[in-house]
């Protein structure tokens, strides 16, 4: 089973380092993740920043089989275009990891400008990859953890936190 990990930071720039040294610990196998989303609120608005495009995918996959069904018919152009617009609308209705309006909808709770880091957790050692990030602070928005480790974390981010100079 996944846990669900929200960190508000003050910029789309630290949820960014946060996140690469999250995927830094995954290739030291500390942390197995399944999706890692930074979301921006700005105004009124919030933008995904997610790690797989599924529009583009979906356009890519789409061409390559509309290619080769339009060679069949004898018309590869007509075939790459009605699969690339296939594929674009079949990718853009998928929803992979998180889901986009359960992250838009928390985001939309913090104040302009800052950034959310949404991580779905499948395994983790959480003393070392803890030691890792506690540095950059941030305020947890929500998480899917027991009490205690969810305590554990607030904790560290808040020490963080408040350690540095304002």
């Amino acid at each position: 089973m996944s846990d669900l990990v929200a960190i508000v930071y003050p910029s789309e720039a630290k949820a960014e380092e946060v996140r690469q040294k999250i995927f830094k610990l995954q290739s030291e196998y500390l942390i197995a993740i399944s999706d890692a989303v930074i979301a921006v609120k700005t105004g009124d608005s919030v933008k995904l920043s997610q790690l797989v495009n599924t529009t583009v995918i979906g356009a890519a996959s789409g061409s390559f089989w509309g290619l080769l069904l339009g060679m069949v018919f004898l018309n590869p152009l007509l075939g790459v275009a009605l699969g690339a617009g296939a594929g674009a609308l079949s990718g853009a209705l998928t929803d992979f990891g998180i889901r986009d309006q359960f992250m838009k909808d928390l985001a939309s709770k913090v104040r302009s400008g800052d950034a959310v880091l949404f991580l779905l957790i499948q395994s983790m050692t959480s003393d070392k990859v803890l030691n890792a990030i506690k540095d950059a602070g941030g305020i947890v928005l929500t998480t899917s953890l027991d009490e205690k480790r969810e305590q554990h974390l607030r904790d560290a981010l808040a020490a963080a936190t408040q350690a540095k100079p304002a």
